[in-house]
């Protein structure tokens, strides 16, 4: 091999180095895309989370993040529990008829981990009987505890607001209202604690907006995220004592 090939090679073999260290360097450099790690690490250990309701829960002229599922659900993960995010099935206007409808047209699943059940308001709205609310609810806790796995302290009942402190409701007879709200949250507080599962009262929450108009959605009959938050801070210590 001549003097001037062995030169050729070195300097071939010298730039092949130079490009791969700049190549490597260019790697290690180069910036890496942001990346939003998920609330929920791992699926596999994760709690689920099923909402049972009617406007209430699904959170009718609030934003979905200030719906009270959703609302305690991010408590939970900020607390450091992995549960995923709230399977709701409610509908603005569902009595416990139509939400027993609905669960036997589609019946979830019978593995969820927390179960909140909240329904009655539509019943007395329409004037509904308290006969065929108890009945209905009897099924609709009976059907909440199967979807927790037969877990009864995973199910969660929250009473029905009191809408007669809203301005909606300004024009109507609300002493009659504010009675039979009342009535209704007898039953299905008595079939709740008969059943050994946790009730949570937050109709004297809803009544406040009598004097504090910001626990009001826009739409002058709703709860606002407001209210909501005040309903989650009472929830979620119950959830988490549970889990």
């Amino acid at each position: 091999m001549t003097f001037l090939n062995m030169k050729r090679r070195a300097t071939v073999a010298t730039f092949m180095l130079a490009f791969t260290l700049m190549a490597c360097s260019k790697e290690r450099v180069a910036p890496n895309p942001a990346v939003t790690p998920p609330l929920v690490a791992d699926s596999s250990v994760a709690k689920s989370f099923l909402a049972l309701g009617d406007s209430y829960t699904i959170g009718s002229s609030v934003s979905i993040e200030e719906r009270f599922p959703v609302q305690t659900r991010t408590r939970l993960v900020q607390a450091g529990l992995q549960i995923t995010s709230p399977n709701i099935i409610a509908v603005s206007g569902w009595t416990t008829g139509s939400l027993l409808s609905s669960l036997n047209q589609s019946p979830p699943a019978n593995n969820y981990d927390v179960v909140t059940l909240l329904i009655g308001v539509n019943n007395q709205y329409q004037g509904r009987s308290q006969d065929e609310y108890r009945i209905q609810f009897t099924t609709l806790l009976e059907k909440a505890i199967s979807y927790a796995g037969g877990r009864r302290n995973r199910v969660f009942v929250l009473s029905i607001p009191d809408y007669s402190v809203t301005p909606f409701a300004q024009n109507s007879d609300t002493a009659r209202i504010s009675r039979e709200i009342d009535a209704f949250n007898a039953i299905n507080k008595q079939i709740t604690l008969a059943g050994a599962v946790t009730y949570l009262d937050i109709t004297g929450i809803s009544r406040e907006a009598r004097l504090d108009p910001s626990l009001i959605a826009g739409d002058g009959l709703h709860p606002s995220g407001k209210q909501y938050t005040r309903w989650t801070t009472l929830l979620v210590p119950l959830i988490q004592a549970a889990l």
